[in-house]
C-alpha cells in the first residue's frame, strides 16, 4: 500500500487495506450524512437563510429526462413491513449511483488547482456505488479512467447527438457529453442501470479537507511527481487541501505509475476524510459545520433525485444500519489492452460478472 490512514495498524493490498477495518465504518457511513442533518438542524434553529444558501449550491442535472427509457432497468424493490406501515419511511432498496471525481476547469478556483480551459473537463475518478436490498450490505467498484471502452452516441445539451466511438478511454465520455454520457456509458459497459449520480469538482474536493483542518496521511514510499506537483517523502504528513488533491491526482511518483495505483491513493485518502470527518465535532461548533456543508453543497453536481438536503440527508440517514463488516472496495477487473500497454480493458469473464452481482 502506498498510503495509509495514520490510525491503521494492519497492511495489505487497497482493496484489503479498505475492508479490514470494519470497526470503523459506522462512522464512516454516519459521516455521509451528518453534514446535511447538521443543516436542516441549523435550519430549524433559525438559520433559514443558511438552509437556503446550501440547498442553492448544489447543480442539478436531468439525467433521467436526457437518455430516456433506452436504459437498463430499475432495480424492483419490495418494501419492508415496517417501511410500509411508516408515514414517510426511509429508501431501503437496492441503490446504485454513480460518483466522480471530475477535473472540471471551469471557475477561477478550479483552474487555479487544475488548469487548461472549461471545455477540457474529465472523469478523473469513477465509483460505482451499490447498495443491496435492506441497505444491508455495499459494493464500491472502481473503474478505471484508462479502460478503453465503446462509448455509446449520446445526447447534447444543444439537442444532437455525439457519435458512437470505439476504443475511447473511459473518461472521454465526459468530455464530449458531461454527466449525461458519462452515465450512459457507464451503463453500457456494466449493464446495471445508475439510479442517482453526484459529481465532485477539484476546488469543492480541495475546500473540504481545508475546512476540516487537513488530512493526516502516512506515505510508505517517496513520492514525486512531476505532474501534480506533489513531493513527499516516505512518512505521516498533514495536508492542505490543496495537497490532498495533488495526492488524489498522482500516479506517475509511486508504483508502476499506473492508474490502478492512483485508484488506491484515492480509495485510502477518502476514507481518511470520511473517518475525520466522523470524529470532528461539527454538530458543537455551527461555525465549522457551514463551513464544511458549504464547501461539499458548493462543489456538487446531483440528478433530480439528490438534488436537495433533504434528500441526501435521507440517504445518509438510510445507510446507518449498515453492518460494520458488509462493505467492501473493489476495482473492476482489468488487463493491458493488446493495442496500448499504457491503456487497459476489462478483463473477461470476470467483469462481466462482477457487474452481474450488482444487478
Amino acid at each position: 500500500m502506498f498510503l495509509r490512514v495514520t490510525a491503521e495498524n494492519e497492511h495489505g493490498d487497497h482493496n484489503e487495506g479498505v475492508e479490514s477495518h470494519g470497526g470503523r465504518r459506522r462512522g464512516l457511513l454516519k459521516a455521509v450524512g451528518i453534514v446535511f442533518a447538521g443543516a436542516l438542524v441549523l435550519s430549524a434553529a433559525g438559520a433559514g437563510w443558511a438552509y437556503w444558501h446550501l440547498n442553492q449550491n448544489i447543480r442539478t442535472v436531468d439525467i433521467n429526462s436526457a437518455l430516456g427509457d433506452d436504459r437498463p432497468p430499475k432495480t424492483v424493490s419490495t418494501p419492508s413491513a415496517a417501511a410500509s406501515a411508516s408515514a414517510s419511511p426511509l429508501p431501503s432498496g437496492a441503490l446504485n449511483i454513480l460518483v466522480l471525481g471530475s477535473d472540471s476547469r471551469s471557475g477561477d478556483a478550479n483552474a487555479a488547482l487544475g488548469g487548461g480551459s472549461s471545455t477540457g473537463a474529465r472523469s478523473d475518478t469513477a465509483m460505482v456505488v451499490h447498495i443491496d436490498e435492506g441497505r444491508t450490505a455495499a459494493t464500491v467498484v472502481s473503474i478505471p479512467r484508462d479502460t478503453l471502452v465503446t462509448r455509446p452516441s449520446c445526447p447534447t445539451s444543444s439537442g444532437g447527438t455525439t457519435s458512437v466511438a470505439y476504443n475511447s478511454m473511459f473518461n472521454s465520455a465526459y468530455s464530449v457529453g458531461g454527466p449525461v454520457c458519462a452515465v450512459k456509458t457507464v451503463e453500457s459497459i456494466t449493464d446495471v442501470r445508475m439510479d442517482h449520480f453526484i459529481e465532485i469538482d477539484f476546488s469543492g474536493f480541495a475546500k473540504l479537507v481545508d475546512a476540516l483542518g487537513g488530512v493526516t496521511v502516512t506515505t510508505d514510499e517517496d513520492i514525486d511527481d512531476e505532474d501534480s506537483h506533489l513531493v513527499l517523502k516516505a512518512g505521516e504528513h498533514h495536508l492542505d487541501g490543496t495537497q490532498a488533491l495533488a495526492l488524489a491526482r498522482t500516479r506517475h511518483g509511486i508504483g508502476d505509475g499506473s492508474d490502478l495505483g492512483r485508484i488506491g491513493l484515492q480509495q485510502t485518502l477518502v476514507k481518511a476524510l470520511l473517518e475525520q470527518m466522523s470524529t470532528t465535532s461539527l454538530l458543537t461548533d455551527p461555525a465549522k459545520l457551514y463551513q464544511v456543508a458549504d464547501a461539499v453543497t458548493g462543489s456538487l453536481t446531483t440528478d433530480t433525485g439528490l438534488n436537495s438536503l433533504t434528500e441526501l440527508m435521507r440517504l445518509g440517514q438510510s445507510l446507518k444500519s449498515l453492518p460494520s463488516d458488509a462493505l467492501k472496495t473493489v476495482t473492476m477487473p482489468v488487463l493491458p489492452a493488446a493495442s496500448d500497454p499504457n491503456r487497459v480493458v476489462a478483463d473477461e469473464p470476470e467483469a462481466s460478472e462482477l457487474w452481474a452481482s450488482l444487478r
